[in-house]
């Protein structure tokens, strides 16, 4: 302790008292400086991994386009300039497709968001409208190729990102989901397009239902069709019975496709009537709904992706 003279009065220091205190700084700075430290590293990594990414996704895309050059990929007529492999990485070359609809996609939403907050008048912005549910022709007719190409692909929603494979059903959103959110959205509708809303919400509700209950059926069907007590050449059975079993088990898997294109006619429909029930200026804030839906969804997944992990 230190005796000090402070405008002609003593004061007292307790010296460790100051020490201790100090040393708590020094930590904290110490503390402070490895977290930083921390934190730039995390970011670098981050930054390198997604450096990475993006050459990765470069080096893909030469090796797509030098394939197809080759001849390696049979191109499938779809308007627009589509094209999907039906040989060799056929999921590869759909997610390359789905990517380049995805950004015209944007472009003709963004047109369809100008259009509505400038006010355009009804027969310009049906334009608008009707290009976007071209628009959406465009994919489905694409998905269709998928699936016969790779339909275990389709169904797993590789293509998409994490967020959005959450509440996919069979390859895609549910239409009874669709329109769900769209009634939260719209202006106030009138009797006879409640009505309209209400019924295709119900018929699309029970499609699903039967769908659904057909795919459980299939899974059910081939999960006994593999557990059978002579599956195996080292079972009790012979080669012959394995053989015969396993084109059991791929005839039920073509019923898949079948359950596949069934659920996207049925979005596909569910589109369309929504457009022929709504008012051009009602069917484009609908579509800008359901649009702005799936971005805040691949916004999810990118954040959920960067998220900082001690």
């Amino acid at each position: 302790m230190v005796l000090q003279l402070q405008h002609g009065a003593i004061i007292t220091v307790d010296q460790s008292k100051s020490k201790t205190g100090d040393q708590k700084t020094l930590r904290r700075l110490a503390q402070n400086r490895e977290a930083a430290r921390k934190s730039r590293l995390r970011k670098k990594a981050y930054v390198q991994q997604l450096e990475s990414s993006r050459l990765r996704l470069t080096q893909l895309e030469q090796e797509l386009q030098k394939a197809r050059q080759q001849g390696i990929f049979i191109v499938s007529g779809l308007s627009g300039g589509h094209g999907l492999s039906v040989s060799g990485n056929a999921a590869l070359a759909f997610d390359m497709d789905y990517a380049h609809w995805l950004n015209e996609h944007q472009r003709l939403i963004n047109d369809l968001r100008s259009g509505l907050n400038s006010h355009l008048g009804d027969s310009e912005l049906r334009i608008l409208v009707e290009s976007v549910m071209a628009h959406y022709d465009e994919v489905f007719k694409l998905k269709s190729i998928g699936v016969k190409a790779d339909a275990f692909h389709m169904l797993s929603g590789m293509w998409k990102t994490p967020a959005e494979r959450c509440f996919m059903w069979l390859g895609g959103f549910r239409s009874s989901e669709l329109l769900k959110i769209l009634g939260n959205h719209l202006e106030p509708l009138t009797d006879q397009q409640l009505m309209g809303i209400c019924n295709l919400q119900q018929s699309s509700q029970q499609a699903e239902d039967a769908l659904s209950q057909g795919m459980e059926a299939l899974q059910q069907a081939l999960v006994d069709t593999l557990s059978s007590a002579c599956l195996g050449p080292t079972a009790s059975g012979n080669v012959a019975d394995y053989m015969s079993q396993m084109a059991i088990a791929m005839s039920k898997l073509a019923t898949l496709e079948n359950f596949l294109h069934q659920a996207d006619l049925l979005r596909h429909q569910t589109l369309q009537q929504m457009h022929r029930i709504l008012t051009t200026r009602q069917a484009a804030r609908a579509l800008l709904v359901f649009s702005d839906y799936n971005s805040r969804l691949r916004a999810l997944s990118s954040l959920w992706l960067a998220r900082p992990r001690n």
